[in-house]
């Protein structure tokens, strides 16, 4: 009983530090994605200095994350790892390449216009990376035994190439709310022309892909269309479209930060129904959370560690978000 009730924690644990990487990831790859529908000049600057003071503590959840699965989900750890080698090493290429943009553009002034192309890039080919290795998860992975059996190109395939373009989609916009948010002028003028139309490939991209998922295994199928799972996965359609039009009708609307929370909530939606579909799976279709996970004395030590320190992480973040609370400009918050 230990045992199942650590496993299930240490599942929901990973899971949180997942979603809070891509909450607070999200926006600062989405700008990336952006960042040349800008002017060179200050409505750059204003753009990086929206997110200057956090971007680089929000990969901690992505730390978390892999690591948190190594220690707890060995198993499945073994497994990912070699299935997914090709677009894990290309989004974190795509990360360093954007951390270095990020700082040399400040101190590079002189080759700007090239460190603002790497950021661009860097962004997109990290969250492009992040989106074909859930797709390429989702549409699972080949496993004999205990180990991958599977080829190099595996993961390639037009339902992971699809999750790749819906994530670049949706950090877009996920970007272009947080400058609704965050900035005035011409930045935040930019940032509304940007939400509609992207709110719109989103909602396109989500019905594709829930459409595409429940075939792709027949676990899914049965999951989001026999009872449970049917009573959750029947309201997914109607709370995605109210809060689509929410979204729709706050761009431009009165309440700047109201964008930005109805976009989490389109996040958290579709993270509900990734929930659905794979609980209570690590590898979708292959391998349980409890097949997979760590001897339960490993899990109640990791789990003192996690304790003390996801509190901590928790407080330095908020901390961190609430001094920088206010609307930026050049010069930066204010």
């Amino acid at each position: 009983m230990m045992g199942l009730d650590l496993t299930v924690i240490w599942a929901g644990i990973i899971a949180f530090a997942v979603a809070a990487y891509v909450v607070m990831d999200g926006f600062d790859l989405g700008i990336g994605i952006l960042f040349p529908g800008f002017k060179v000049g200050s409505e750059r600057d204003m753009a990086m200095n929206s997110i200057a003071p956090v971007w680089d503590g929000n990969e901690t959840w992505l730390v978390l994350g892999g690591g948190g699965l190594l220690a707890a989900f060995p198993l499945a750890y073994a497994i990912i790892l070699p299935a997914l080698y090709a677009p894990l090493i290309a989004m974190l290429l795509g990360l360093v390449f954007r951390g270095v943009a990020f700082e040399f553009r400040w101190r590079d002034p002189a080759h700007r216009g090239f460190w603002d192309a790497a950021f661009c890039a860097g962004s997109l080919i990290a969250t492009f990376a992040q989106g074909v290795t859930l797709g390429a998860l989702l549409q699972g992975i080949t496993v004999v035994g205990r180990a991958y059996a599977g080829g190099w190109w595996d993961w390639l395939t037009p339902f992971s190439l699809l999750t790749g373009i819906s994530l670049v989609i949706g950090y877009a916009l996920l970007g272009a709310s947080w400058l609704i948010w965050k900035t005035n002028g011409p930045v935040q003028g930019d940032a509304h022309r940007f939400a509609r139309p992207l709110l719109i490939a989103l909602l396109i991209a989500i019905a594709a892909v829930s459409a595409y998922t429940p075939f792709l295994e027949g676990k899914y199928y049965q999951r989001w269309l026999s009872y449970p799972g049917v009573m959750a996965a029947a309201q997914m359609p109607i709370l995605v479209a109210i809060v689509g039009y929410l979204l729709w009708r706050s761009i431009g609307g009165r309440r700047d930060g109201l964008p930005f929370m109805l976009t989490l909530m389109l996040f958290g939606l579709s993270m509900m129904g990734l929930a659905i579909s794979i609980w209570p799976d690590v590898i979708p279709g292959r391998v349980t959370i409890w097949a997979a996970a760590a001897p339960v004395r490993s899990q109640i030590f990791m789990l003192v560690g996690a304790g003390v320190m996801v509190p901590i992480i928790l407080a330095y973040t908020a901390w961190a978000y609430w001094v920088f609370r206010g609307k930026v400009d050049e010069s930066g918050y204010h």
